[in-house]
């Protein structure tokens, strides 16, 4: 498992180590910009924007000899929404995500293909006026919308449901912005909570709780790495690496989470995407043949579809130079 990790982060360092996102740079130097007037200067303080889409895929079969559904039908949408504030030496970053799938075949019927929702706060202090670091508190907030379960030799077993498992974790530690399209948070005091509201699956335990119980505590280190970048015309790449080492419980055996979005754009309103999702818990312990190992969890999705742009906003704040 150490092997993989380390080829993963070597990847990722790699990916993160090319191209240039001019739009994103554009913006970040727009909002530290003074407009020179007459008697006084404006700056921008927030900048708002996101997306939000869904694609929409069908397919059917007639005496086909390769074998296969007869008819699948899979609707996937998706929301990102970020809300930056920037004045001085304070900085203050929030991105909120939620991605809903279903998929309806005639072998499988209707299940999930994807659920989550993420909300991330990062405050930030410069800790000089020209340098890249600040010291930093952020908060996390994860968990998924609809009930979830797992497929072993066709039977299903009921392994997850709203705010069943939710993460919260809370940080202080150093956060390095070189540029607009990257950075990276450390922080050796992290807590992180891990609650399962639902009293059937607290009864059965799991997610490193004690049956019975619906929450556990967990203090380590923490470390999330965000990228966004043009890489090539009309492809945007958007990932997000979040790396946990449990103090208490076999620190060597660290907890990532990967989210990695490839977005094609095709038209004004349509595109076309691929996401690559990666996450190993050594607390998630689903798999094997008796239900107690964890296990790397991959999850891909490729679509096209509609996707709305919400033009990003800003909040014009004006101060007096004499």
């Amino acid at each position: 498992m150490k092997k993989l990790i380390g080829l993963f982060m070597t990847f990722y360092i790699v990916i993160l180590s090319y191209g240039q996102d001019n739009v994103v740079l554009k913006l970040k130097e727009e909002a530290s910009r003074s407009i020179k007037r007459e008697v006084d200067t404006t700056t921008w303080n927030w900048k708002k924007g996101g997306l939000m889409g869904f694609s929409l895929a069908q397919g059917s079969l007639t005496n086909w000899a390769a074998g296969g559904d007869n008819f699948t039908l899979s609707l996937n949408t998706a929301f990102n929404y970020f809300f930056l504030y920037k004045k001085d030496r304070i900085s203050w970053d929030n991105n909120v995500e939620a991605y809903v799938g279903i998929l309806q075949s005639t072998s499988l019927g209707t299940r999930k293909n994807d659920d989550r929702f993420d909300f991330l706060s990062k405050y930030g202090f410069k800790m000089d006026t020209v340098g890249k670091w600040y010291l930093s508190a952020l908060f996390n907030f994860r968990s998924q919308f609809f009930d979830g379960a797992t497929y072993k030799n066709g039977i299903e077993e009921f392994t997850s449901s709203f705010l069943s498992p939710a993460y919260i974790t809370l940080s202080l530690g150093f956060d390095y912005k070189p540029s607009g399209k990257f950075s990276i948070f450390m922080s050796p005091l992290t807590a992180r909570s891990t609650f399962v509201n639902n009293n059937i699956l607290a009864a059965k335990g799991g997610y490193a709780i004690p049956p019975g119980d619906h929450g556990i505590l967990q203090i380590g280190a923490f470390s999330t790495i965000n990228y966004y970048n043009t890489i090539a015309k009309n492809v945007v790449y958007k990932g997000r690496l979040d790396l946990f080492s449990n103090y208490q419980s076999h620190p060597e055996n660290i907890d990532f989470n990967s989210t990695n979005v490839f977005s094609f754009k095709i038209n004004k309103n349509f595109s076309a995407s691929y996401t690559l999702d990666m996450i190993y818990d050594d607390d998630i312990r689903l798999f094997g043949d008796k239900n107690t190992s964890p296990a790397l969890q991959i999850k891909s999705l490729i679509g096209i579809g509609f996707v709305k742009m919400m033009n990003e906003k800003k909040t014009r704040i004006a101060t007096n130079t004499n």
